[in-house]
């Protein structure tokens, strides 16, 4: 399985702009520069696609543990917060943390967070980022 994505640029780092796309074109031409990378700029930047990513991926995760154990989310929202600063080695995702609110019928919190822990450390995401990666999850 193979997933793609491109990206088109134009002018320096400063007074320059670009965008991306996906093969599924959820994504057409999508707006980033450096005003929306660094400042708060209308538009995305990689960062929040990788906090969106991870988001993703962990939720689904998540639902397969579940399946794992005989249990179905109603509701599973995840919010990735990444933070993104300069060290000495440039500018760094230095960590994402994850927040976790799930709806699941029947589930006992032991089961559920062993779920979560799992997902964390299973999900592609997860295995892909050189960055600590923190999980706070709650039954709700």
């Amino acid at each position: 399985m193979q997933r793609s994505a491109s990206a088109h640029w134009q002018g320096g780092l400063k007074d320059g702009r670009g965008t991306v796309t996906t093969d599924s074109g959820v994504l057409s031409q999508t707006q980033y520069s450096f005003s929306t990378r660094f400042e708060n700029g209308v538009g995305t930047n990689p960062e929040e696609l990788i906090a969106a990513a991870h988001a993703g991926c962990f939720s689904m995760a998540l639902s397969a543990q579940l399946d794992g154990v005989g249990l179905k989310a109603e509701a599973i929202d995840t919010k990735a917060a990444l933070t993104f600063e300069k060290t000495d080695a440039g500018f760094t995702i230095t960590r994402i943390h994850l927040t976790l609110n799930a709806k699941i019928p029947g589930a006992d919190d032991a089961k559920f967070q062993k779920a979560a822990a799992d997902a964390k450390a299973g999900c592609p995401v997860s295995r892909l980022l050189n960055a600590e990666i923190t999980l706070d999850a709650h039954l709700v």
